[in-house]
């Protein structure tokens, strides 16, 4: 008798023990198709609550840009329709949810969803800073600032595709073919939405540049004069109205913030701080004139210094002389053109690590202290005008939160610093 022969009567002899066929009968009756069908619904749950997230993601954004993108073109409100376009796509994946028997495909689905909104959240505080801040009033700047939004698109449009797909050519159609229908579709539809939307958006910036702003506090607002590159020659007007804020938090629990007004006017100054952080409450200020200076602190007045108590307050000159020194600023990255408030500035960035965070800023020292944030890292974003000179800088760092003495994981500490009507005559007074 050939191996063939003994495997065979083997195998027949397994198979004919009842036991086994029990078992088998059972995993291939109703109970394992119960099981399978509640393995389904649990994942369509799942990929619903992905679906719900992206729909409020998307419109969120849409709301945002919709209510209140307001920088005055002819087609602000054409912009802001343009972008509820992705807002139908995630709803058809609220209703036709992607869903996949096979684990493997079950997850990449997954992470499609879920990187569709990692790279969404992000893009929409962007917006809403800009906003909130009357920054930017440009939406598309540049490729750096857009491409987050595209990829946002692609993988929302290829996730409701998957459930589309399902729906077109229902459960049993070969994975294949629906895959097929998924791709063409996200194609398709990130074309048409992105290519709407980003005409809408820079028709309407076009219109806004060749109809400038009669005049703004940032700079000038002339057509026919581009701003510096971001490594070329950075200056600070001869006299400016300054403001900055800065405000931390570890893990989304506030660390306290600040605001500060002031004026400068060449190497003189003066600024006042209302201050509610875990370190200081109340007003602070520094004020320079000359060879005298003048420091207050909570609770106390106006009290003379040495010069020397003062040294690195003049908040713009400080900047300039530190973290966007020629050097640091070798290796900017170009972010595109922009018009802030109607002035046209061009946008750029460095990347800062804590150390020269804190020495560009001193005032952060309301939040850190004396923290060591060396392993604290981040980036500072700031506009160069027409004029040559700088009128806004925004930036933040992050780390270890044992690193500012807090329980949690990582903190933030940002700041934003502006610096409008430069060059016009300003007299310092002294403080009483």
């Amino acid at each position: 008798m050939g191996p063939r022969s003994r495997a065979g009567r083997y195998f027949r002899g397994r198979r004919a023990r009842p036991g086994c066929a029990g078992l088998r009968q059972a995993d291939a009756g109703p109970g394992r198709t119960a099981r399978r069908l509640g393995w389904m619904r649990v994942r369509i749950f799942e990929l619903r609550l992905i679906s719900a997230g992206l729909t409020v993601l998307w419109g969120f954004a849409a709301g945002l840009v919709l209510l209140g993108y307001r920088p005055g073109g002819p087609i602000d409100l054409l912009v802001g329709i343009a972008a509820c376009l992705p807002l139908p796509v995630a709803i058809a994946a609220l209703v036709w949810p992607p869903a996949a028997r096979g684990d493997r495909a079950f997850a990449v689905i997954v992470w499609i969803g879920l990187g569709a909104g990692l790279l969404l959240a992000p893009s929409i505080g962007g917006v809403l800073n800009q906003l909130l801040a009357r920054g930017p009033q440009t939406l598309l700047p540049s490729l750096e600032a857009a491409y987050p939004w595209l990829l946002s698109l692609a993988a929302t449009t290829l996730f409701a595709g998957l459930g589309i797909a399902r729906r077109l050519r229902g459960a049993t159609a070969l994975r294949r073919d629906r895959l097929v229908v998924a791709v063409a579709f996200a194609i398709g539809s990130t074309t048409l939405i992105s290519a709407a939307f980003a005409g809408a958006a820079i028709a309407n910036d076009l219109a806004l540049r060749y109809a400038p702003a009669v005049s703004s506090r940032f700079g000038p607002t002339a057509i026919d004069i581009d701003p510096p590159a971001c490594d070329a020659a950075l200056l600070a007007g001869r006299s400016a109205i300054l403001r900055l804020e800065i405000a931390g938090d570890v893990d989304r629990r506030p660390l306290g913030s600040a605001v500060l007004d002031g004026t400068r006017s060449g190497r003189d100054f003066r600024w006042t701080a209302e201050v509610a952080t875990n370190l200081v409450l109340g007003h602070v200020g520094a004020a320079r004139i000359g060879a005298a200076a003048w420091t207050l602190e909570p609770r106390r007045a106006w009290r003379p210094v040495p010069p020397d108590a003062v040294t690195g307050e003049d908040l713009d000159l400080r900047l300039l002389a530190t973290v966007l020194s020629d050097e640091q600023r070798t290796a900017a990255e170009n972010r595109g053109l922009e018009y802030v408030e109607g002035a046209r500035a061009r946008h750029c960035r460095v990347a800062v690590d804590g150390p020269t965070f804190v020495a560009g800023v001193p005032q952060l020292r309301w939040l850190a202290g004396e923290s060591d944030l060396r392993r604290w890292r981040g980036q500072l974003d700031f506009w160069v005008f027409a004029d040559g000179e700088l009128g806004r800088a925004e930036g933040s760092v992050s780390g270890e939160a044992s690193a500012l003495g807090a329980d949690g994981l990582q903190g933030t500490i940002r700041a934003t610093l502006t610096a409008v009507e430069r060059d016009r005559a300003m007299t310092i007074s002294a403080p009483r």
